[in-house]
């Protein structure tokens, strides 16, 4: 009996952008399971409070039970162990991203070798979408809805 495939997308998802939505629906094609896990950092500023964030990606994901939605604090492949996750699955929007992700899962292979990071690319028209670029057209005003899932619009 085979286990089942389950991956955990790690991020902040302030806010989640049409590139994360993408990425996680792509995801659910692959494994039995993707859990979407927002990392708590306290340390952070965030513009969306956890709970609004929590909201956010319940809606987006709303028709797609492949899709779970959690919280945690910690590193992220100590998570993983606790909820029997065999994969970590990240985006790669470009090669910056490749080079900065490639360390992280040399390092975490290190730490958990039993959890395997997925690479997906970015499809070419969400490449330039951030979390980043889109918390600062929504700062300053400007129109962000074609970057953000049509759920949360």
């Amino acid at each position: 009996m085979s286990k089942n495939k389950v991956a955990v997308f790690p991020g902040s998802f302030d806010p989640i952008t049409v590139g994360h939505e993408d990425i996680i629906n792509r995801g659910s094609e692959l494994f039995d399971k993707v859990i979407v896990a927002i990392g708590v950092n306290s340390s952070k500023e965030y513009m969306h409070s956890l709970d609004e964030r929590l909201e956010m990606l319940r809606k987006t994901f709303k028709d797609n039970d492949k899709v779970q939605v959690d919280t945690y604090q910690g590193l992220t492949v100590e998570y993983c162990k606790e909820k029997k996750a065999n994969f970590l699955l990240r985006g790669l929007r470009t090669t910056g991203d490749f080079e900065f992700e490639q360390g992280i899962a040399t390092m975490n292979a290190k730490l958990v070798p039993e959890v395997e990071t997925i690479f997906l690319m970015s499809n070419p028209q969400h490449s330039a979408v951030s979390s980043t670029i889109v918390r600062d057209i929504i700062r300053n005003n400007g129109n962000a809805r074609q970057f953000l899932p049509q759920n949360i619009r």
